[in-house]
C-alpha cells in the first residue's frame, strides 16, 4: 500500500474536529495543520507528525496510520488544555469518518504526553497520539 489515502485522512480529521460541537466550545476554528502567520491564539489544536505502514493483506490494500493530535495553550494550569485535550480525544474515539479517498476502518486513542515547553515552561502542550486503519476502495 501507498502513502495515498494520508492527505484524505487528515481532511477528515481535521473537518470532524471543526465540527464536533465540545472541541469547537473550546478553542472555536482555531485547529490547524499549520500555524498561521503572525499571532497566534492562546490555545489552539495543531494537526501533527505522522507514522503510515503497510497493512494490506490478500484482499484490499490498506495502511495504518499513526498520527499526532497536540493541543498547545499559554494558558495558566494545565486544567483547560487538558479539558480541550479531551474533547479532542472523545470526537476522535472511533468516529464516522468520509474519506475522499479509501475508508476508515477504525481509529483509536493510544497515547498521550503533556509537558510545558517554551520560555520558562509558560506553554502546555498536551501530544494525543492516534492509530487509524485505513482501507483503499
Amino acid at each position: 500500500m501507498s502513502y495515498g489515502m494520508a492527505a484524505a485522512l487528515q481532511a477528515a480529521v481535521y473537518q470532524h474536529l471543526l465540527a464536533d460541537p465540545g472541541v469547537t466550545a473550546l478553542v472555536g476554528t482555531d485547529i490547524y495543520d499549520a500555524l498561521p502567520a503572525g499571532t497566534v491564539p492562546q490555545t489552539y489544536v495543531l494537526l501533527g507528525p505522522e507514522e503510515v505502514r503497510d497493512a494490506s493483506d490478500r484482499e484490499s490494500g490498506g495502511a495504518e496510520h499513526r498520527f499526532t493530535v497536540s493541543v498547545v495553550s499559554e494558558a495558566a494550569g494545565f486544567a483547560g488544555t487538558k479539558a480541550v485535550a479531551a474533547a479532542v480525544s472523545d470526537a476522535l474515539d472511533n468516529p464516522t469518518l468520509a474519506l475522499t479517498r479509501g475508508q476508515l476502518v477504525g481509529l483509536w486513542f493510544e497515547r498521550a504526553s503533556a509537558r510545558r515547553t517554551g520560555t520558562g515552561g509558560a506553554v502546555r502542550q498536551i501530544d494525543l497520539r492516534f492509530r487509524a486503519r485505513v482501507e483503499d476502495n
